[in-house]
């Protein structure tokens, strides 16, 4: 990676489960500094004992307060924004903290990074952000928004790069319902599952890393980038981790939970018309018309009526054996399995 070469990289959000993973992939190349943003401390000691690497740069701070976001930025030449609120529950009761840390946090990052002259900065969203119908997917479709935006504004040829990628359930990441069902299953319990028939996109945490990497190669102002993902409906999930464990454990049906969907879309037909098509991924452009008015009420794109949505119960499916291979390349996995030294 030598494009990293004596360059400085900034993660927001940095002690979360990608955080640690795309801190893990550059430890290695020849980038000069990784700046750990988060505002916890606990997990920040924690990562400093486990790595004592002194390429790494703890701050503490929280993308609510400019001021210590400010701090961090200076000399920074790329940031990757993942400093986020993600679950579903929690920000269903609490709203205004999700818009707090995902839209305002958010803006608070992209005003500094522009201020600071960041060369690129990648801004991590959520297929909850495409048909939002809780206060996650909303606050992240406002995220998605803000970031577009302000890379519309700056154009080509600006210091500052700007654009967002959007994928599906990270699996085994903090909140992922792996680690959970698989802790049921060692303690004997039964799973809870809320619809055997609900679908999830399925990532690894070191594709979300590709992708991430992708769109900062890759990006102009205000893109989009989505990877082409399988998915799983739950019950597969965890007929396949029940195989892995080789447990007999009940499945309960437990009903649908506040603010979640039947399947998740990464892509909206509105989008599908715009985006192009690189192979293992979607690059949409973000909407270059201005406020010209006659542009949004004389003029349309019939081609819209045409698509269908990108979601996980019309992408590639996955059966038992194939999630159970998936499954196999999650470490944590290996090593309950013996597959993998701790």
């Amino acid at each position: 990676m030598s494009i990293f070469d004596n360059k400085t990289l900034l993660i927001t959000g940095g002690t979360g489960s990608f955080g640690n993973a795309v801190l893990r992939r550059f430890l290695n190349s020849d980038v000069k500094e990784i700046r750990v943003f988060s505002r916890d401390e606990k997990k920040q000691d924690d990562m400093r004992r486990d790595l004592q690497n002194p390429k790494i740069k703890f701050y503490i701070g929280d993308v609510r307060d400019l001021r210590s976001v400010d701090d961090a930025m200076a000399g920074v030449d790329y940031i990757f924004s993942a400093a986020a609120l993600k679950q579903v529950p929690s920000c269903e009761f609490f709203p205004m903290q999700a818009v707090q840390t995902n839209v305002i946090g958010t803006n608070n990052v992209l005003d500094s990074a522009i201020a600071h002259k960041v060369k690129n900065v990648v801004v991590l969203s959520t297929d909850k952000a495409a048909y939002p119908i809780n206060a996650m997917g909303i606050s992240k479709a406002m995220m998605e928004k803000v970031a577009i935006a302000k890379g519309r504004q700056l154009g080509e040829g600006s210091a500052t790069t700007i654009c967002c990628t959007r994928y599906g359930n990270v699996m085994a990441s903090r909140g992922s319902v792996i680690p959970l069902w698989v802790k049921q299953i060692k303690a004997g319990k039964s799973i809870a599952i809320t619809d055997p028939n609900m679908t999830r996109f399925m990532m690894t945490l070191d594709e979300a890393v590709d992708l991430v990497i992708f769109a900062w190669q890759n990006g102009k102002n205000g893109d989009l980038f989505v990877q082409k993902s399988p998915a799983a409906t739950l019950a597969t999930l965890a007929t396949a981790l029940k195989e892995l464990y080789n447990s007999n454990v009940e499945v309960k049906v437990i009903g649908t939970r506040h603010g979640e969907k039947l399947y998740e879309t990464l892509i909206t037909r509105e989008e599908i018309a715009m985006a192009i098509d690189l192979n293992n991924y979607f690059r949409i452009p973000c909407d270059t018309r201005d406020l010209n008015y006659d542009k949004y009420f004389l003029e349309g794109n019939p081609e819209i009526a045409k698509k269908e949505d990108y979601h996980s119960h019309n992408t590639i499916r996955l059966d038992v054996e194939e999630m159970k291979e998936l499954l196999l390349k999650l470490n944590f996995v290996r090593e309950d399995l013996g597959l993998q030294e701790l």
